[in-house]
C-alpha cells in the first residue's frame, strides 16, 4: 500500500504534462449541400486543418440549402453554408444569424458551370420555353432559383408562369429521367454526370448570361454562438483561410475532398474546377442580392448588410 502515493503522484504528473489539444477542442458540425461551394470546409475537415486549429469539426450533408438556417437555429449544426439568398431571407424572417466567413463567389468559370438542364424531349431552348413547365430547384429561394428568376425577368418572362418544385441535387437525375420535372437548376459536376448518362441537355447557362461576382455561399452561425465562442470562430476562420488556399491552387487535393463529402465520383469531380473560395467577406457583397430579392418580393423588411457580417 505504501506505493499508492507514488502512483498518484506519477498519474498527476502525466496529467499535468499530457497534450491538451484533444481535450481543448471545440466540437462543431458544419452543414453544406453537395456542391463545391463549401470546398474550403471540406478540405479543412479532410486535411486536419480544423484539428490543427483546435476544432473537433465534422461535415454534415444537407439535402436542401433552404433547410440550413433552421438546422443552425436548432443547434443540429453550429455553422452552415447557406446561399446568400437563403441567408438574407432567414435574417429578414427574424433569425439572428451572422456570416462569419466567405465560402464561394461567382466568377466567369463558376457561372458557366451553372445550368438549367432539361430532360430529353422537353424542347427548352429560350426563356419563353419555360412557361408552363415544371422546374426542379435545390431549394426555393436559394441561389440557383433566385438567379434563374432574375434571368427570366430580364428576358421578359413572368416567373409566376413557371412551376418551381424542390428537388435535391442527388435526386435531380432520377427526376429528369422519370419526367417528374421538365428541367432542373443545377451545376457541375452534376451537368457532366447528366450528359454522360444521356438524360438531357443544357437548356441555358443563365448565370453566365447574368455575369455577376457576388458571394454564392457564406459560412453562417447564430449570433449567440459566435458571441459565446470567439476563439472557435477565429479558429474556424484560420482553418477556412488555409483550406481556401488549397481549393484555389491544388485541384487534385480539392477534388478528393469534394468527392469524399458529396459522394460524387472523383473522375467526374476532377473534370470541373471548384467554385472560387473567398474567405474574406464584406457587407458590400450582399447589396446586389438584397436588390434582386426586393425585386422578387422575397423580403418583408429591410436588412442592413453591415449588421449581418461578423467583424
Amino acid at each position: 500500500m505504501s506505493s499508492l502515493p507514488n502512483l498518484y503522484a506519477a498519474a498527476a504528473a502525466l496529467l499535468l504534462f499530457a497534450p491538451m489539444g484533444a481535450a481543448a477542442q471545440t466540437k462543431i458540425a458544419i452543414g453544406c449541400t453537395a456542391t463545391s461551394d463549401c470546398a474550403s470546409a471540406m478540405v479543412a475537415a479532410d486535411s486536419g486543418l480544423f484539428a490543427k486549429h483546435g476544432l473537433d469539426a465534422k461535415m454534415v450533408l444537407i439535402g436542401i440549402n433552404s433547410n440550413i438556417p433552421a438546422a443552425i437555429v436548432s443547434d443540429s449544426i453550429q455553422i452552415g453554408g447557406p446561399t446568400a439568398t437563403v441567408f438574407l431571407q432567414a435574417v429578414d424572417g427574424g433569425l439572428d444569424l451572422v456570416a462569419i466567413a466567405g465560402a464561394s463567389v461567382m466568377d466567369p468559370i463558376a457561372n458557366n458551370a451553372v445550368a438549367a438542364y432539361a430532360r430529353n424531349g422537353a424542347s427548352l431552348h429560350e426563356a419563353k420555353d419555360f412557361v408552363g413547365k415544371k422546374v426542379g430547384a435545390p431549394g426555393i429561394g436559394a441561389f440557383l432559383q433566385v438567379l434563374f428568376v432574375k434571368w427570366l425577368m430580364e428576358k421578359g418572362v413572368d416567373p409566376k408562369s413557371v412551376n418551381f418544385v424542390e428537388v435535391t441535387f442527388p435526386t435531380q437525375g432520377d427526376s429528369l429521367k422519370s419526367g417528374a420535372v421538365d428541367a432542373v437548376l443545377t451545376a457541375e459536376p452534376f451537368v457532366t454526370r447528366f450528359n454522360a448518362a444521356g438524360i438531357g441537355y443544357v437548356a441555358a447557362h443563365y448565370a453566365a448570361e447574368l455575369g455577376r461576382t457576388e458571394p454564392i455561399i457564406s459560412y453562417v452561425a447564430s449570433r449567440s454562438f459566435a458571441e459565446k465562442n470567439p476563439e472557435a470562430v477565429a479558429a474556424f476562420r484560420a482553418a477556412i483561410a488555409e483550406g481556401a488556399e488549397i481549393v484555389n491552387n491544388d485541384r487534385q487535393k480539392a477534388s478528393e475532398s469534394i468527392s469524399k463529402f458529396t459522394k460524387q465520383p472523383l473522375d467526374i469531380v476532377k473534370m470541373n474546377r471548384p467554385s472560387v473560395s473567398a474567405p474574406d467577406l464584406k457587407p458590400e457583397g450582399f447589396v446586389w442580392w438584397l436588390d434582386v430579392m426586393k425585386q422578387q418580393n422575397m423580403l418583408q423588411g429591410t436588412v442592413d448588410p453591415t449588421k449581418i457580417v461578423l467583424k
